[in-house]
């Protein structure tokens, strides 16, 4: 099943793993939006760097630290994603406390290597 996806925390640096992470879902055929604090392109997706309501997100996938993510909580929430993967550097315990109370899933795992193993 595609899975509409934000890759939150995007980068156009070809040496990032939300780099390799919109380029393997692409590859994948899910439909994928971008937000980063540069705007560009990669793989035909556009990143932006202004918060969008986006509706019907199934996931989120963040490369974001703990400190950074925390001016986006709301936003993040008010997403109402089904779930949201913490990436390795991403961990954040008080984060996955507000999602418990939002009743949203979340996993701490890799995006590159759930799609690699059909675990996405």
């Amino acid at each position: 099943m595609k899975k509409k996806t934000l890759v939150f925390g995007a980068s156009l640096d070809r040496a990032r793993y939300s780099y390799f992470a919109i380029q393997k879902l692409v590859q994948l055929g899910h439909e994928v939006k971008a937000f980063g604090e540069r705007r560009g392109e990669a793989f035909g997706v556009l990143i932006g760097s202004e918060l969008k309501p986006y509706s019907d997100i199934d996931t989120i996938t963040l490369y974001m630290n703990a400190k950074n993510q925390k001016t986006f909580y709301k936003y993040l929430v008010g997403l109402n994603p089904k779930r949201i993967i913490f990436n390795p550097g991403a961990e954040n315990p008080e984060f996955y406390k507000i999602l418990d109370e939002n009743h949203i899933q979340y996993e701490v795992a890799c995006t590159l290597v759930l799609l690699s193993t059909n675990q996405y």
